[in-house]
């Protein structure tokens, strides 16, 4: 496998025309993918009913036949690994390779995909019918600490529809906006200061000044700190990286919201595992029951949940580590792009152990980054949104 196929998005790169939203024309690529003939066959086929809605109509542009075998195979690795604990520890180890060679081998190149936001709403979904259906009838699980975990999991799917609205992609209009400000700059000062501007967010005023640069895809001028994201296919304010997560890049408008995204379901996944945990070994001991259970096997309802719950534990902990480098970008006032440009130019200082690059070019000190950050405004970005942008 050549590394250009798992190297992350450069910024500014130009995309393929199959990588696009529009899959019209993909039959002139060289990308003859099973997805995107399946997504042709379907966009020819004739409606029955003569009306079709526009959220329909995208989720079956962007439907992936392949994510089926998938989410078939899923439940019985996980009900294999169940039957001992050696077979636990090769299948959950090897898991992670399993799912990156299944979508490299699918996808080739295509980039923007459902396939992990599938993956990841589905293994949602699927512990907590375990936690509901195996752990809840065992009995030593309250109302409030199901009602706790059920309010967290409605939490983190809101906040996730909420990051998926957009990132604040740079428009058109935008540079107006800008000489529009510097216009109004010059005239306060021509009137030395007896007639003061209306103030605006502290984000915005560093977003819309500053040297601009041209987009060499979009060919649109574009503030400080915005980047061409080559799977979105748009420049985006704040650009911090394309999360495949959630099939949409992190920018501007939802850093806050992808930030209490993963928040949250830290916190209630941890919460979810340690009743869990309490539930299937509750002579032992919350740090070492995962480790050492007495009997979890005897039954296989019980040694399904016992796997699930380490499987949790491995994606809560990669998680959990995500969320450590976003609040340490944060806190140095840096994105996980500019990150990835001062290591390429080698204009940057590792921090702590190597968690953040510090290129001091932004950062005002702690208390001032994350005031900034919570501040930051979308008043500069087009507001329109529809249903079809949470596909």
């Amino acid at each position: 496998m050549k590394w250009e196929k798992l190297k992350p998005p450069e910024p500014d790169d130009p995309m393929c025309c199959c990588e696009c939203d529009i899959y019209q024309y993909g039959c002139c690529c060289d990308c003859e993918d099973l997805d995107e003939a399946f997504n042709r066959w379907l966009k020819d086929k004739p409606n029955k009913n003569g009306c079709q809605s526009q959220v329909l109509g995208t989720v079956i542009d962007n439907l992936e036949i392949s994510m089926i075998p998938v989410l078939v195979l899923l439940p019985l690795l996980l009900w294999v690994a169940a039957l001992h604990y050696l077979l636990g520890i090769t299948i959950l180890t090897t898991l992670p390779g399993l799912v990156l060679w299944y979508y490299y081998a699918t996808h080739r190149r295509r980039r923007r995909t459902l396939f992990f936001l599938t993956l990841a709403l589905y293994s949602l979904a699927y512990m907590y019918y375990l936690f509901i259906t195996e752990i809840l009838p065992r009995g030593g699980v309250s109302h409030l600490q199901v009602c706790t975990v059920t309010a967290g999991m409605i939490l983190t799917i809101g906040f996730l529809v909420h990051t998926k609205r957009g990132p604040g992609f740079v428009t058109a209009s935008l540079p107006e906006t800008h000489s529009q400000i510097q216009e109004a700059d010059k005239d306060s000062a021509h009137l030395n200061g007896s007639i003061q501007p209306a103030a605006e967010p502290q984000a915005t005023q560093a977003t819309l000044t500053g040297k601009w640069s041209k987009c060499p895809v979009c060919k649109i001028m574009r503030p400080p700190r915005a980047g061409h994201c080559r799977t979105c296919g748009s420049c985006v304010l704040r650009l911090d990286h394309h999360c495949v997560w959630i099939n949409s890049c992190v920018g501007q408008r939802n850093h806050r919201s992808f930030l209490l995204t993963l928040g949250v379901f830290v916190l209630t996944s941890l919460y979810g595992i340690r009743l869990v945990l309490c539930s299937l070994c509750p002579r032992q001991h919350l740090m070492t029951a995962l480790f050492y259970c007495p009997g979890v096997y005897s039954q296989s309802s019980t040694a399904l949940c016992f796997t699930c719950a380490w499987y949790s534990s491995i994606v809560t902990a990669g998680l959990l580590y995500l969320l450590v480098v976003q609040v340490l970008n944060i806190s140095f006032n840096v994105t996980e792009r500019e990150a990835q440009l001062a290591l390429r130019n080698k204009t940057g200082q590792s921090r702590l152990w190597g968690l953040v690059i510090d290129t001091e070019e932004y950062s005002r000190g702690f208390y001032q980054n994350w005031v900034e950050f919570l501040t930051m405004t979308d008043a500069t970005v087009s507001p329109q949104s529809n249903l079809t942008d949470l596909v």
